[in-house]
């Protein structure tokens, strides 16, 4: 028999996520026991449909049609909050836990990405926690592991491929020969996809995750808006044979790192060597690898989402609650987190940068010299076959600044040369 009182959880939230979490209290109830050195127990459940099937018994546990009340009632300890958004009843929830006393488990990347500083503010000014291990790649450890693992580390940068979903449509590309539209709609009947694809595929899903990444990693407040931004959905089957053609896959890839101009975050399509860990994930996948000055750089891979996974890392947050392990929500007191610089510009890179231009005379030379007044120095080119009255052409560059690059398009825009709308890729070092 435990020897602490139960750990009592409420639970805001029962659509595959939530459904997963009860599945492992009611399961695994001897093992979690064991485990906390104390029983661990659902108390009281909300959603917006009780009447739904959810191939797991909710007998036993109290219903809350509203989550705020859920939040505020005697019997919780601990708030968990699956609803997801940015604003509405999941954050009026969370607040009114904190407000009564509740530890939160969240795994709500876009409330934290839009208003993480705020709420752990709050938590640390009431003496609770909020977890969120679930908010970022399913079921890697990422979050704990830069909290606790490599806590002795300064980090120097972290990267990424954190959207299974974009994973899947860019690898799927290059392996069955079909575009990028034909993939996405199987992701949608798949049901891959987020209500709103945008969230997905335009990369903002995995830009709350690298936002709340870097909080963690660099000691300062949460900055989604600063996050540059990219999705895929200009990728062209073309650009996956052209990348492999010269040794690279094309990833949604996150990078983040502290520069002498600010803190550095893009969410963009990348070129990586195919060789490389990250040039290898497939499918589904997650992968988020962590350079420090003592470590250098570890590998975490697997699982980014799903009923299993994703429930795993609510419950590892829900285990340190009740073993006593309380950490600031960052990392560092909320109050020390500093407000960081945006750098204005990333860091040097070579660039992928394809062109179709008119077949006429000098329109080679003027996309050259374009180039050369930016500052940029072309590594190698290549002209492919037309394609009725456009030739297409491949640029590689050597290391340069998006920001001349951008300059360099903008003028590209303006002349009579361009067929289509350049597609500019950056080559990532690993």
């Amino acid at each position: 028999m435990s020897q602490l009182s139960p750990l009592r959880l409420g639970i805001a939230g029962l659509g595959t996520v939530g459904t997963g979490v009860v599945k492992i209290v009611r399961q695994q109830a001897a093992l979690l026991s064991a485990r906390a050195g104390r029983d661990v127990v659902i108390t009281a459940v909300s959603a917006r449909d009780q009447s739904r099937e959810r191939g797991v018994s909710l007998s036993g546990y109290a219903w809350e049609s509203d989550p705020v009340a859920l939040a505020k009632r005697d019997d919780v300890d601990v708030f968990v909050e699956l609803i997801g958004g940015d604003s509405g009843p999941a954050k009026d929830a969370v607040e009114a836990a904190l407000a009564s006393g509740k530890d939160v488990v969240s795994a709500n990347k876009a409330l934290l990405a839009h208003h993480g500083q705020a709420l752990a503010e709050m938590a640390e000014i009431a003496g609770h926690v909020i977890r969120f291990e679930a908010a970022v790649a399913g079921g890697i450890p990422v979050i704990k592991s830069l909290l606790e693992g490599l806590a002795g580390n300064e980090i120097t940068r972290v990267m990424g491929v954190m959207n299974g979903t974009c994973n899947y449509i860019l690898t799927n590309m290059e392996k069955s020969g079909r575009g990028y539209n034909a993939l996405f709609d199987e992701c949608a009947e798949l049901g891959y996809l987020e209500a709103d694809p945008n969230l997905d595929v335009g990369g903002i899903d995995a830009g709350h995750k690298l936002a709340l990444l870097a909080s963690i990693a660099f000691g300062t407040q949460v900055d989604f808006d600063a996050v540059e931004l990219e999705g895929i959905q200009r990728i062209e089957l073309q650009d996956i044979k052209h990348a492999a053609d010269m040794g690279f896959k094309i990833k949604l890839l996150g990078v983040t790192q502290m520069t002498g101009r600010g803190l550095e975050q893009r969410m963009t399509p990348c070129l990586v060597p195919d060789t490389s860990p990250l040039g290898q994930l497939d499918g589904g996948t997650n992968m988020v690898v962590i350079e420090g000055n003592q470590v250098e750089q570890i590998v975490l891979r697997g699982p980014g989402a799903g009923m299993g996974p994703t429930a795993s890392a609510v419950m590892g947050d829900i285990m340190d609650i009740a073993r006593g392990n309380r950490v600031p929500t960052f990392g560092v007191p909320a109050a020390k987190l500093v407000k960081a610089t945006p750098a204005m510009a990333a860091s040097t890179a070579p660039f992928y940068l394809r062109v179709g231009l008119m077949d006429k005379p000098g329109a080679m030379a003027k996309i050259a010299t374009i180039l050369g007044d930016a500052g940029i120095s072309i590594d190698r080119m290549r002209q492919l076959g037309h394609v009725d009255e456009s030739a297409p052409v491949l640029i590689v560059t050597h290391k340069c600044m998006r920001q001349s690059l951008d300059h360099a398009l903008e003028a590209m825009s303006k002349t009579d040369v361009l067929t289509t709308a350049p597609v500019a890729l950056r080559i990532e070092n690993l």
